[in-house]
Formats: C-alpha cells, structure tokens, sequence
C-alpha cells in the first residue's frame, strides 16, 4: 500500500535544511506514484502518460461504501497530463472504468461505466504561491490551506487519493438499474419490473372492521336460510 503525499512541513518533523530527514518516502514502483523529473522545474514544460493500473482496495472501498465502486484489483485507465507551473506541477486527468453496485430501489445488482476528471497542484516543498523559494516557517504560523496542500517528494507524487476522491464525486450516491426502475412491492417485496400488472386489493383500515362484520351476517344468513330450507324439506316429508 503507498503511502499518502507529504505535507510540508510534515507533522512532529523539523524542516529539511535543519539536517532532519524525512520519515516518510515514496515508492517509485506503486503505479499510482508518478515521476517528475522529466518534466523539470521549466514553468510551460508538459508531458502526457496513460497508464493501466488495477484499482486499489484498502483502507476503504474505491467508491462510495457499502453504494457503488470499482472492485479491487479491476482495470483502472488513466489519462494523465503533467505541467510544469512556477509553484509546482498541475495534474489533470481522467479515471475509466467500470462500477458495480445495487440499485437503490430494487436491488438488483447494476454496473455502469466510469470517467472521473480530477486536477490537482501539487507544490514544490521550497516554493510558496509565487514560485519563489519559501523561508521556514513555524507550525504555529500555518495557515489552513497549507495544511490541506499536497507536496512534491523527491520528485515524485502519490495519485492515490486524488483518484479516490475523483472516483466518489463522479458516481451517484443513489445508483438506480434504470431511470423508471418501479422498485419493489411494499407489501411483498417482488421485484414490480418483472410483473408490471403485479398489485394487491387495496382494503382501506377505517373499513376493515365493518368488513369483517359484514361477512360473519353473510355466514349466518347462509346458515339460517340452509336451516330453513332442511326444515321445509321436513315438513314435505311429513305431509306425503
């Protein structure tokens, strides 16, 4: 698993020229972790790569979870462009694949297919906001977009959480099989797009019980009148 881009400065760290070293490193092998040197610090310089990769699983779901989202280890296309800016490089891209998930009305499992933009800065660790070399600067006196900014090590830049957020704002939190999806019975559950006609006899609660009054009369007029007919059938016996 990669490891997240640095912050800088990186959290209980000194800073750099201080003769600390960082902690934390990058490992140029993951497929998310993208190499810059190439590139170069020219401010207009630009590079493009597509890159294939197999979409990560842990420490959480590569989509909405529990919704929608790309199963582990299933194939990622990435377009990726790289450009060279005074204060670092500007990524921009687009993610494809395909999502699997449950349809919200009628659960049926549903696939659909993928494309999440994403562009994101990150910044090189000795530049402030106009490219200049920024001086060191106590923790106290960081602001919070510092702290949300991602940086540079060594070149190198882990796309891993960019993606992931790219991926969960381009699927929709309630996925559905198709746009008229009639969901399911409340009553019984069926699915209603496979028995369009499927229904029940609505029975209104404020008549149920005058209802069933009217069917225990039913049953004992039905019994009176049988009653009554054996008797006449008697009497005609008797008078033969």
């Amino acid at each position: 698993m990669s490891e997240a881009p640095v912050r800088w400065p990186p959290l209980n760290s000194q800073d750099p020229k201080a003769g600390k070293a960082l902690s934390t490193r990058l490992d140029h092998r993951n497929p998310l972790v993208f190499d810059t040197h190439e590139l170069g610090r020219r401010p207009g310089a630009m590079q493009r790569l597509t890159r294939e990769i197999e979409a990560p699983g842990s420490p959480g779901s590569f989509g909405i979870e529990g919704v929608i989202g790309v199963p582990q280890g299933a194939p990622v296309e990435l377009e990726i462009r790289l450009e060279s800016v005074m204060e670092g490089v500007l990524v921009t891209g687009t993610a494809r694949a395909s999502a699997e998930g449950e349809c919200v009305r009628c659960l049926e499992p549903l696939e659909l297919e993928l494309d999440a933009d994403f562009q994101e800065m990150f910044s090189y660790p000795d530049a402030d906001d106009r490219g200049r070399t920024a001086e060191p600067a106590d923790d106290a006196g960081e602001s919070p977009e510092d702290e949300d900014r991602l940086y540079l090590e060594d070149g190198m830049f882990d796309l891993e959480p960019v993606l992931r957020d790219a991926v969960v704002l381009a699927l929709p939190m309630q996925p559905v099989c198709q746009d008229d999806c009639p969901g399911l019975c409340s009553q019984c559950g069926v699915r209603l797009a496979d028995d369009p006609d499927h229904h029940h006899d609505a029975v209104d609660i404020r008549w149920a019980a005058l209802q069933g009054l009217a069917g225990t009369i039913q049953d004992g007029e039905k019994d009176e009148m049988s009653g009554a007919e054996a008797e006449a059938g008697v009497d005609e016996k008797q008078e033969k």
